[in-house]
């Protein structure tokens, strides 16, 4: 069995590999976009999730084996839930760790009533927010890239169907951002208490300013914007071809 520091190395080279893939799959899906090939965009969204639900599982990994972060016994127990649970099982185990609160409820007066807004912070976004991008992977990675169905494979899941009709380039990117954000408050949590209660508003501000992107920011007029650059690209190329030569 390695070790923790080997493991961090691990995950940390993995995480690196799989972002550099997503950078790939976005600047092709811009490029489908600037030409309007409507017909092979679906195609980059659902790579694009695809590896997003991994890059965030292996954001997760990451996280737990951060130095001097969680213990061994954290780590396995942590690992023993499914994707989405051991999101919820990070925040909840480094609540209790920062807050040295072993059993109690993770609620006031054990905790205090800052922490306990800022946990539900946390909860919320991601339950709101990459709930549907964490859980889709697992469909996407069988196959199931128009109709995701439930555990028994005899009906839809309609959770992850929602999210494969709604979600774009542009929201999968904010959401990347957002798990980003939120693993360095959890960091912070974990390993520096000073940190933690010095920085989080800062982080939180921006899961907050991301979360209003997400609900407000227009696909079409990103997808525009781009269309628009891209044609004036094109015309500045071609008026340059008919300059006149100079002798």
């Amino acid at each position: 069995m390695k070790p923790p520091h080997k493991l961090y190395e691990f995950h940390t080279r993995n995480l690196r590999a799989i972002g550099e893939g997503l950078q790939t799959v976005l600047g092709s899906a811009r490029d489908a976009i600037a030409h309007d090939r409507s017909q092979i965009i679906p195609t980059y969204v659902r790579l694009y999730a695809f590896l997003m639900g991994a890059w965030t599982e292996c954001r997760l990994l990451k996280l737990l084996y951060e130095p001097n972060g969680f213990s061994g016994a954290d780590c396995r127990k942590i690992l023993e839930f499914n994707a989405l649970e051991r999101w919820t099982e990070v925040i909840e185990r480094s609540f209790r760790h920062h807050y040295s609160i072993p059993t109690a409820p993770l609620c006031p007066p054990a905790l205090p009533a800052t922490a306990f807004t800022r946990m539900n912070l946390l909860r919320d976004a991601l339950e709101k927010d990459l709930r549907s991008v964490i859980t889709l992977r697992n469909k996407l990675a069988h196959g199931q890239w128009i109709y995701p169905l439930n555990e028994a494979l005899d009906d839809i899941a309609q959770e992850q169907m929602d999210a494969l009709r709604t979600e774009n380039i542009l929201s999968l990117t904010q959401k990347a951002a957002l798990v980003n954000y939120i693993c360095d408050s959890i960091h912070d949590l974990v390993v520096s208490r000073p940190t933690f209660d010095r920085d989080f508003d800062d982080h939180f501000r921006c899961v907050e300013q991301i979360r209003v992107n997400i609900s407000r920011k227009s696909y079409e007029v990103w997808a525009a914007q781009i269309q628009r650059r891209h044609q004036r690209g094109v015309a500045k190329y071609r008026a340059h071809l008919l300059l006149p030569v100079n002798h």
